[in-house]
């Protein structure tokens, strides 16, 4: 099967957990003989669409420049060069089968162009975007955990927050748009041949949203363990070594852990890795924050992400908003690394509180600060945790599973 894969950023430019995912399966489905291609946004310096053969995929890289927000949000409702760059590259590639990783920033008009070339398409949900602008369910005017929109309109109060307030005057609008991209959205996925969730919270939070729920199947992501992996960690006469892997921004929550260790040096450190250009703001904030037992470490790539499991004890997860899946928590289970996270959505579903980890209140400094001094107090817990520390699938039982996915898809076209 020729395999196309539609994603808004793609490595290096960024490494998040889509992007991270996207490369492994494309790259994995090329491994297993299917000619494989990308198509995604490119920042920075260029012009067109250039593509670059990359471990055997084809990367369709179609630079835009570096559009703020707003850009990439009109962008959904325009049929300009991006558009047109797809087209090229469905003419030039032609695939049997579209995964839709992700459209932020890309237009919508892309689904439309599969449902009148007649190709069959998934879509993975990496988050919540299909249904939320701000993607993440968190609210721009207050912080808070939204269970999503109410007839758009604390979307649009939504919108008008990140705009500082000057989109005030431009709320109907906002409105409006924002009903518009909810409508062919809905209708993107009601055409897409499977959706995919990664767990069974987004399963039943996006079928309470109206999403087709005969179209959701939940397909456990992989992880597998680098075979020269060699942890050393969990001696409980050395302080304890605790590990936050991700973005350092607000909603992951890693201010909590910090205001939790507080006062706590001598007993433990603390690593923190992740850009601190992604909000440098928040990035200072977290300095003065941290004593003198927390090290940043900066953006790892994977290599480094795995050399740093090898030297920890326990990974915090302390995330403010609802996660989708969260690769460093699987990819710790599966160093053997046991985690501490927030007692929210996926994360609960993925820790087993006193099995695998330990759960703590989001947002609550006392409640972690209470579970990290468990670990620091408590002789041997840290080591009885990793001991049922595993990774819950590996890539090739998910790239098989996928493999299955993509051909009914291609099948169920043909007998339409």
């Amino acid at each position: 099967m020729r395999v196309l894969h539609v994603v808004h950023q793609y490595p290096p430019q960024q490494v998040g957990g889509t992007e991270l995912y996207t490369q492994t399966v494309a790259q994995g489905m090329a491994a297993r003989g299917h000619p494989v291609a990308v198509f995604t946004r490119s920042r920075g310096q260029g012009t067109g669409t250039a593509c670059a053969v990359e471990d055997s995929v084809a990367i369709y890289r179609t630079w835009e420049g570096d559009p703020s927000p707003a850009v990439r949000y009109a962008a959904h409702f325009r049929r300009g060069p991006l558009l047109a760059a797809f087209d090229h590259v469905l003419a030039e590639f032609q695939p049997d089968v579209v995964h839709v990783q992700h459209l932020m920033g890309l237009p919508l008009a892309i689904l439309e162009r599969l449902r009148r070339e007649r190709l069959p398409y998934i879509v993975t949900l990496h988050d919540y975007w299909w249904v939320c602008a701000n993607a993440q369910l968190v609210t721009n005017y207050s912080a808070t955990v939204c269970a999503g929109p109410r007839g758009y309109v604390n979307c649009t109060r939504c919108a008008v927050a990140r705009s500082g307030g000057q989109g005030a005057i431009l709320a109907p609008a906002l409105w409006g748009s924002l009903a518009r991209r909810g409508a062919l959205l809905r209708r993107g996925l009601e055409e897409a041949a499977a959706l995919l969730v990664s767990a069974r919270f987004v399963a039943d939070w996006y079928a309470a949203h109206s999403v087709p729920v005969e179209r959701l199947r939940i397909l456990p992501l992989g992880v597998d363990r680098p075979a020269d992996f060699d942890r050393k960690r969990c001696d409980p006469r050395l302080p304890l070594q605790l590990v936050y892997i991700g973005s350092l921004s607000w909603l992951k929550g890693v201010h909590v852990a910090l205001e939790a260790i507080s006062g706590m040096e001598g007993t433990l450190e603390l690593w923190v890795a992740g850009d601190p250009l992604t909000e440098p703001a928040y990035t200072e904030r977290l300095a003065a924050l941290a004593g003198a037992n927390v090290h940043f470490v900066g953006r790892l790539d994977r290599a480094g992400v795995w050399q740093l499991l090898e030297k920890v004890d326990v990974l915090l997860a302390p995330s403010l908003s609802y996660e989708t899946y969260c690769y460093s928590v699987h990819e710790a289970l599966a160093a053997g690394v046991p985690v501490v996270a927030s007692r929210l959505g996926v994360l609960a579903e993925t820790v087993q509180d006193g099995v695998n980890g330990l759960l703590a209140q989001p947002g609550d400094v006392a409640a972690w600060r209470a579970a990290i001094r468990r670990l620091v107090e408590e002789p041997g817990l840290a080591a009885r945790l990793a001991s049922s520390a595993t990774a819950p699938s590996t890539v090739e039982a998910h790239l098989a599973q996928l493999e299955q996915v993509y051909r009914a898809a291609v099948v169920e076209k043909s007998r339409a």
